[in-house]
């Protein structure tokens, strides 16, 4: 149990039941079929995050990964032994809960078909609120599947989705993504790994420079086929198998595991291809194409995790305002503090509104909607850029918050510093990312289609909100086409300013849905938009005091304590 003293600790909280908003959410987001089925596992995945899960994720980043390169009688060997702790949390989340294979295949909790996008990033939600670092093997897993599916030929694909969608630990292929080399990094156009058509078998030679899950079953690379162009149009993507048919091992080695400031748990390492045989993905020289299918599906599960862990440090922080006493009062009920904890729970609401809305418009998309297509578009980068960049100031604040115990290593606000940081190296950049904000914006009519889906979704808003976010919809828009006919420098400025636009819109549109079912909830869905406007993106003179609000009863609602009996025999 959650002990009350002098350090308030919130072990055993249930990280889904402890933030009031949630349900609410998914009865906005979920299919209404879906809504029975995902609660429990909801409420369970909640239940493991604040208590074994965030045991297992402890000890795991304590014991990271190791690399062996020949066995005890001398002979080569590439093995990466994991802690027993982080092959739980596998079982747990490829195993138990299924979240690779969900958005692939029905059988996942019983339910025949496949699950909303929705399913599987809300259960991620809560899951990286305990442990980040898995989330990258299952995100491209995930990601691996969905390009395999959509440019891989029958034959790859009757070979190998039942391996990489089953719930069977023992079968289970996880998948991985080598793209990154030393002299292309965000330059993807600059790889030089060399794809050669030898004996009737595709052979690839190259160093890959950052190799996350490099032992992982299967692996999308980039590559360029001997005599093909050069820049991104000459690429080909290729699946690259750890093992042959014959079960003997590949021609790559992992030369070195990388020594990472975060995501410890999960190894990342240097890759030597040597003649690997590897498997043509769809038609040659459209493979930047094809990965930029899966890194943008890798964006959007980055800044899942980027918005849940924004979610746990503010919920650690709410908690220990509520429980820890300094001068005679409450830290939550002095205002400097209300001040600083209102500030990191709008970013975080920012952030899942953002991530959960990008889900609902990836469904529609997949179901063939041209238009939110180009909307899924926009928003991924948008994701990407701010809500990481987010995470990183809202981490740090809640180490604050907790004091000098949130600089030592037995709670997890270091931890989750660490990792907060990763989510806008990944993938892009930020100048990277708000630099393709501004490419969709140019040559492909998303910001179009995103102005138009905003206006949609405000229809039913409260209309003076409305008419607020609508205005600061206009001028970030102009901001974003002033950016696109050359003033470079204003990319990111203009990025966030569309993000912080879209995320007001999308969190009134969350209000009205919710006036009637959970009118309390709405309120504060309102009051946070106009957060949003005050603080973001109306005009405001810095020395000016900001409009009164009643922080103290937005905080209060925000979270709740929901400590639940430990099952025995856990670990304290």
């Amino acid at each position: 149990m959650g002990i009350y003293r002098n350090i308030p600790d919130s072990r055993g909280t249930n990280a889904y039941r402890a933030d009031p908003a949630f349900a609410a959410l998914m009865g906005v987001y979920l299919p209404e079929d879906l809504q029975p089925v995902l609660a429990g596992q909801l409420a369970r995945m909640g239940a493991l995050a604040g208590g074994r899960l965030e045991d297992l994720a402890l000890t795991a980043d304590k014991n990271p990964p190791v690399l062996h390169v020949r066995d005890r009688t001398g002979a080569p060997c590439q093995t990466v032994t994991k802690h027993p702790a982080y092959a739980e949390m596998e079982r747990l989340a490829f195993g138990e809960f299924g979240l690779a294979a969900m958005s692939h295949r029905g059988g996942v909790f019983g339910h025949p078909d496949r699950l909303h996008p929705i399913a599987k990033y809300a259960l991620v939600y809560l899951f990286v609120q305990a442990e980040f670092g898995l989330c990258c093997p299952l995100s491209m897993t995930d990601s691996l599947t969905r390009t395999l599916r959509k440019f891989g030929s029958n034959e790859l694909q009757a070979r190998f989705l039942d391996l990489l969608t089953t719930q069977d630990m023992d079968r289970l292929f996880q998948g991985a993504m080598f793209m990154t080399e030393q002299a292309a990094g965000s330059d993807v156009g600059a790889i030089d790994t060399v794809a050669r058509y030898e004996d009737g078998t595709w052979r690839l030679y190259g160093d890959k420079w950052f190799c996350s899950n490099p032992d992982a079953a299967l692996a999308m690379v980039l590559a360029r086929p001997e005599g093909a162009a050069d820049g991104t149009r000459g690429l080909s993507l290729f699946l690259l198998p750890r093992l042959l048919p014959d079960g003997t091992e590949n021609a790559y080695r992992i030369l070195r595991l990388k020594e990472k400031m975060g995501t410890r748990s999960m190894a990342s390492g240097e890759i030597a291809l040597e003649g690997a045989e590897a498997y043509l993905v769809g038609d040659p020289g459209q493979g930047f194409r094809q990965m930029t299918d899966m890194i943008n599906m890798s964006r959007l599960a980055n800044g899942v995790r980027s918005a849940g862990l924004m979610r746990r440090a503010t919920s650690e922080a709410l908690f220990i305002a509520r429980h820890r006493k300094a001068f005679g009062k409450r830290l939550i009920d002095m205002p400097l503090m209300q001040r600083q904890l209102a500030k990191m729970l709008v970013w975080a609401e920012q952030g899942r509104s953002m991530v959960f809305h990008t889900a609902r418009v990836l469904d529609a998309a997949d179901r063939g909607d041209v238009q939110m297509a180009r909307v899924f578009r926009i928003l991924t980068p948008l994701v990407k850029y701010r809500t990481c960049r987010d995470a990183r100031k809202v981490a740090g604040d809640a180490m604050e918050v907790r004091g000098g115990c949130g600089y030592i290593e037995e709670w997890s606000d270091a931890r989750i510093l660490r990792d907060a940081h990763l989510g806008s190296i990944w993938e892009g950049t930020s100048n990277i990312v708000a630099l393709d904000v501004i490419r969709a914006a140019r040559r492909e009519g998303a910001l179009e289609a995103l102005l138009d889906h905003l206006h949609a979704c405000l229809e039913g808003a409260d209309p003076a909100l409305a008419a607020r976010i609508t205005a600061a919809m206009d001028r970030a828009a102009a901001l974003i086409r002033n950016v696109a006919d050359g003033a470079e420098v204003e990319t990111r400025r203009a990025a966030s300013a569309l993000y912080h636009a879209a995320s007001a819109g999308f969190m009134a549109w969350e209000a009205a849905q919710l006036a009637d079912s959970a009118p309390a909830v709405a309120a504060d869905r309102m009051e946070l938009a106009r957060q949003v406007l005050i603080h973001r993106l109306e005009p405001m003179d810095p020395l000016t005091p900001a409009p009164p609000v009643d922080l103290l009863g937005l905080l209060e609602r925000a979270g709740i304590d929901a400590i639940e009996p430990l099952p025995e025999g856990a670990p304290i």
